[in-house]
């Protein structure tokens, strides 16, 4: 089964492009983006219009609230049962986005690990609040020292991950991901688009995060936190410019700082993807400000995919 795998950092172009070749292959689009993949976040995540999805099929956009949690692991399931349906229809995957650990968890696979416990997080959050995620660090590495060593003691999301896998099972995390991993089921064609002049990425950058915020960027956010009982610690929350926007809603900032923290932490999301991309195999690169760059990827295809 073939694939392809159309990645970039953010404000690349990705999702423009990913609608151009659809008009031209028989693909159906998957995002891969771990904020798409909630309800009623719109503005922030830059997700396709109505009209747009409607137009092409999309899949894994809007599937879950933004209370909830959603993992690698679970994006590998979903997309281990959707992928074949797709080839199944005569089409061919096109999964196109920006979150990096999820292409690697499509290429390498991942070890199979709990699911998410609502009840126990809840669990480990409360100590939390009690004593601290430094308290809880130290308890990690009295379980999972080879774990603990790599996480810092502010870094809340590894740590309550990795308590709640021994909470679960009983294991250390790190013995978890010793184990053999799965592996992938297709093909893939791989692509990245990375911009030969990065000022223009953070011109780009810098405009996209303006217009989000003229779009509502700040007025979505206060309508998630009056519909969802919601906290700046959920992973939909402590998305990029959505983060910024909850805290200038609690007013630790003006208008001009919003602007330039949003700015800055986009600009470094893309930094980090970039690094990812850089340092994956067999991808064919593009330079995501050529004018001809929906041609020369059409041009790349049709040969790959005949292949």
């Amino acid at each position: 089964m073939k694939a392809v795998f159309l990645m970039g950092p953010t404000a690349s172009g990705k999702t423009a492009l990913a609608l151009e070749l659809a008009r031209d292959f028989p693909f159906e689009i998957v995002s891969v983006d771990s904020a798409q993949v909630f309800r009623h976040m719109d503005i922030g995540t830059a997700k396709p219009d109505r009209k747009i999805l409607a137009s092409v099929p999309h899949h894994l956009i809007d599937i879950i609230d933004p209370v909830a949690h959603y993992s690698a692991g679970e994006f590998l399931t979903d997309t281990s049962e959707l992928l074949p349906k797709i080839a199944g229809r005569g089409k061919i995957p096109l999964l196109a986005g920006g979150t990096m650990l999820y292409f690697k968890a499509l290429s390498e696979g991942l070890n199979e690990l709990p699911r998410a416990n609502k009840a126990i997080r809840a669990q480990i959050d409360e100590k939390a609040h009690r004593l601290g995620w430094a308290a809880l660090h130290g308890e990690l590495m009295a379980i999972d020292p080879i774990t603990a060593r790599r996480l810092e003691p502010a870094d809340s999301q590894r740590i309550q991950r990795a308590l709640e896998i021994w909470m679960i099972s009983g294991k250390p995390l790190s013995e978890l991901l010793q184990q053999e991993k799965k592996e992938a089921p297709f093909d893939a064609v791989r692509i990245a688009l990375l911009p030969s002049d990065r000022s223009v990425l953070h011109a780009r950058i810098a405009k996209r995060f303006e217009s989000m915020l003229e779009a509502g960027l700040v007025e979505e956010t206060e309508s998630l936190r009056k519909r969802f009982d919601l906290d700046p610690a959920m992973p939909a929350m402590r998305t990029v410019g959505y983060r910024q926007a909850w805290q200038y809603l609690d007013g630790e900032f003006g208008k001009k700082e919003l602007v330039d923290k949003g700015v800055a932490a986009t600009r470094q999301l893309a930094k980090r993807q970039l690094t990812w991309l850089r340092s994956m195999e067999n991808v064919q690169q593009f330079d995501c400000l050529d004018p001809a760059l929906h041609r020369k990827v059409g041009d790349f295809l049709r040969k790959s995919l005949d292949e």
